[in-house]
């Protein structure tokens, strides 16, 4: 497969008011989160509508300058890890020709070409932040007509939830149903619950760096959860601390215990579970899924393989559910306002001792679940298919699993777990027949002949 490049345009919000706004100040949250692309690819099969490729790219990028007018923040760029302002900088917006059938890449999704489809590397460390955009789209068209909407949102002002709320606006936009285009009129909540500190404080920002990125060799992979399987899991991760485990916590202490075994082989015998919380729910009163952010902090769990009690699928999941149960409502309520950094500082610092230990490893996990990429309507129907990436690269997110629904005829109420892992401890665990017994890797997107003539 090639795909080469035709255009490259920048897309600016369409009313000149925009530019006339103050600064926005990023949260204390945003401050300690590190720049790097998180990215998503949307695929769509073009079948049902008239549109031609030109008229196609030129709806897309009328509705997300008119998009760009409310999600402001997100045509712009950070400056002394403190605000966002130059709001006419824009959002990169580039076309390429895929010259292959979108129904011949979804037979079988070529994982290592999927990052080909998007503008920027996803989750490596980006060390000029203030030359980042904050968000990048890539249009590619495959010979069929059919498309793959390639999108990288900057991590340092969005979370899933935000981008989830601007993709629901823009698609709106798109279709011409305005009416449902989100249209919150308080962006920066985020920032008035958890204020910046100025000056900023690079040195815990420095940590958080050290702690997500690591110069290592990654392998990512996708596998499949059916319902047969998801219930099996569930079924095991029951216990007396948890009676009802949910099937992303099972879904979790599953990979957590494959990898863990899959890492004898590398010496290591401390483990640390890493469980990104939604903050949104949380917070009194609850704060809008609009809010511009990363509204979010890790849970964290430790592991060592010397306790076997630890190791039972269910001790797996008691563990995981403890240390969420932390981040709560009261917990939240000591990291607000000006007089929470103290309380932030700690966080970090006990993260840091988490991970400091010799001949440990670190494995993060993330669910887009409920998140609705796979009902992004530009105007021709839902995706098809959502994809993420393929591989991260060196001096990247460390093994990190992330959990999507999917769409597909033959995996019902299935869920995607796209795994990245260390390359020696993914060997293993891509051959491992016990974990395979329950994960199909990379099935093929079987829905319909979507490009067929």
């Amino acid at each position: 497969m090639e795909i080469g490049i035709v255009s490259r345009e920048v897309v600016r919000p369409s009313s000149l008011n925009v530019h006339l706004l103050k600064p926005f100040r990023i949260s204390l949250l945003d401050q300690l989160t590190p720049t790097t692309f998180a990215p998503l690819v949307l695929f769509y099969p073009m079948k049902s509508t008239h549109l031609k490729g030109t008229q196609i790219s030129t709806q897309l990028k009328e509705s997300l300058s008119k998009t760009l007018e409310h999600f402001y923040p997100l045509a712009g760029r950070v400056r002394d890890n403190l605000i966002i302002n130059d709001y006419d900088e824009g959002v990169p917006y580039i076309e390429t020709r895929v010259n292959t059938h979108l129904f011949e890449f979804l037979q079988n999704p070529p994982m290592e070409l999927l990052n080909q489809c998007l503008p920027y590397p996803p989750f490596r460390y980006q060390p000029n932040p203030d030359r980042v955009p904050q968000v990048a789209v890539q249009l590619n068209t495959f010979d069929c007509g059919g498309i793959a909407l390639g999108l990288s949102f900057s991590h340092k002002i969005n979370d899933g939830a935000t981008t989830s709320a601007f993709l629901r606006s823009w698609a709106a936009n798109s279709r011409g149903a305005c009416h449902k285009a989100v249209k919150y009129k308080n962006l920066s909540e985020a920032s008035m619950i958890f204020p910046p500190q100025n000056p900023s404080p690079n040195h815990h920002l420095s940590v958080m760096e050290k702690i997500w990125f690591r110069e290592a060799k990654y392998k990512t992979r996708r596998f499949v959860f059916d319902a047969k399987a998801i219930a099996t899991l569930r079924s095991e991760c029951k216990g007396e601390r948890v009676p009802n485990p949910t099937r992303i916590e099972a879904l979790s202490a599953f990979i957590l215990k494959s990898a863990m075994l899959a890492s004898r082989s590398t010496a290591s015998s401390r483990f640390v579970l890493h469980q990104a919380v939604n903050l949104r729910r949380l917070t009194e009163p609850r704060l809008s899924p609009c809010s511009v952010g990363n509204l979010f902090l890790w849970a964290t769990a430790a592991y060592n393989m010397e306790h076997a009690a630890e190791m039972e699928l269910h001790g797996l999941v008691a563990r995981m559910k403890q240390a969420v149960g932390k981040i709560n409502s009261e917990y939240l309520k000591t990291l607000h306002g000006d007089e929470g950094f103290p309380k932030v500082c700690e966080y970090i610092k006990r993260i840091e001792e988490v991970s400091a230990h010799k001949n440990l490893e670190a494995f993060t996990f993330s669910s887009w679940v409920k998140f609705g990429f796979n009902e992004v309507d530009f105007g021709w129907g839902n995706p098809i298919w959502s994809g993420i990436f393929g591989e991260v690269g060196s001096n990247s997110f460390r093994n990190l699993t992330f959990f999507k629904e999917t769409r597909s005829a033959n995996y019902d109420n299935a869920v995607e777990a796209w795994v990245t892992l260390d390359e020696k401890i993914m060997s293993l665990l891509e051959h491992d027949p016990q974990f395979l017994a329950f994960a199909s890797p990379n099935p093929s997107i079987l829905l319909f002949d979507v490009c067929r003539f």
